[in-house]
């Protein structure tokens, strides 16, 4: 692996300042209208943006998940909805740059795809499925080929107007070496597959993250890519989907947390009080407290992202302390982003209450990040369990 060049990529950005100002300005009318946003697709693609993570040779931009996640805060700090859908593209290729990183060539094919245009859709999410990659509602039955069919339902499947191709998984319970969870690619022209129209939600309504319904959906034996064993285990794989996920996922909600702190100074530089003679609320006490308290939480998570991505990028290796890590920055971004956006209101004052404000509309983006895996119950459990061992039966 070339370290210089992953270094140099961290550098390179995709995303113009116009491009950003574009995207931001659709923003407000794709949550209003509960709309996807293809326009904005429309320019991410043409930018090459859609192909930052995938590497030169397979006809990408090569940047490195480092680079990649410093976008990311730069789009969702435009559009944080348009940010979290597109991530799930991203969190593919960058899981196939992962493992192609380290000589693991199973997903070089999805390279080979997304360099030309596909766009890959994350079916992974089930409701009530709490084991997340471990366990799998939905079946997985073989066929006589090698391949799969799939049946069951996904939900929060993002960029469900859109993608092209679909990663999946679901359990095969009659190989005779069952049980096995299976990973495998569909189509989007399979009949097999359907997709609901039931996204109306609070907030990140521009991702438009359709329940996706596989009714026996066809993934063909060469786009199978593993067969595990149910519960956690050490597959490259596991690895790869968890660092991406989880850091370009803290790399939305950090940018969620960098406009609302843009927006607090705006609002305290602008706003002004008869109690003090006019003077802006920016000379306010309790003010000026909020937005550096705002700043603090919201300043500590860049450098953790960073390093994070980093390390993912020049093959660190944290042994059994990298999930803890993930999980960790995951959930420090995502109620950080919270943390910032609520003083971010206080320090704006009621205005932000109406429909159609930018603050208002990213406190209801933000609530989001509650309900994306790791949870702050499974990341506090995966961490104790780096610490302090695991806990003893009886």
């Amino acid at each position: 692996m070339n370290l210089a060049a992953t270094e140099s990529s961290a550098e390179r950005t995709i995303l113009s300042d116009e491009l950003l100002e574009r995207i931001h300005a659709r923003a407000v009318g794709y949550d209003r209208d509960n709309a996807f946003f293809f326009e904005d697709l429309d320019e991410l693609g043409a930018s090459g943006y859609l192909r930052a993570l995938v590497p030169v040779e397979f006809g990408g931009q090569g940047l490195s998940l480092r680079a990649v996640a410093r976008e990311q805060v730069r789009l969702a700090a435009a559009a944080p909805a348009t940010s979290l859908a597109v991530n799930m593209h991203l969190v593919w290729t960058g899981v196939a740059k992962t493992l192609h990183d380290r000589g693991d060539d199973s997903l070089d094919f999805l390279l080979a795809e997304a360099g030309r245009g596909e766009i890959f859709g994350f079916g992974i999410s089930e409701a009530g499925n709490d084991l997340m990659l471990f366990g799998s509602r939905t079946a997985a039955h073989p066929q006589p080929d090698g391949g799969y069919r799939f049946v069951g339902t996904k939900v929060f499947t993002s960029l469900s107007p859109a993608w092209t191709r679909l990663g999946t998984m679901g359990l095969d319970t009659e190989s005779d070496d069952a049980p096995k969870i299976v990973y495998g690619f569909i189509d989007r022209e399979d009949p097999g597959i359907r997709t609901k129209d039931d996204w109306d939600t609070l907030g990140m309504r521009a991702s438009q993250s359709q329940s996706t319904v596989l009714d026996g959906a066809f993934a063909p034996a060469d786009r199978v890519v593993r067969r595990l064993d149910p519960g956690p285990n050490t597959d490259p794989l596991i690895f790869a989907i968890f660092a991406n996920f989880e850091i370009l996922l803290a790399a939305v909600y950090t940018g969620i947390g960098r406009r609302a702190l843009e927006l607090a100074v705006e609002a305290a530089h602008r706003r002004t009080s008869m109690k003090n003679d006019g003077r802006p609320l920016a000379q306010d006490p309790d003010i000026r407290w909020r937005v550096a308290d705002a700043a603090i939480a919201q300043d500590g998570i860049y450098p953790q992202l960073d390093a994070i991505a980093h390390d993912v990028d020049t093959i660190t290796d944290h042994g059994s302390r990298w999930f803890s890590l993930l999980v960790g920055v995951k959930v420090r971004a995502t109620e950080s982003a919270r943390h910032v956006v609520d003083q971010a209101l206080r320090v704006s004052g009621g205005g932000s209450y109406f429909a159609g404000d930018e603050l208002g509309r990213l406190y209801r983006d933000v609530v989001a990040g509650i309900f994306h895996p790791s949870d702050a119950e499974s990341a506090h459990g995966t961490v104790a369990t780096a610490w302090l061992g695991p806990l003893v039966e009886g």
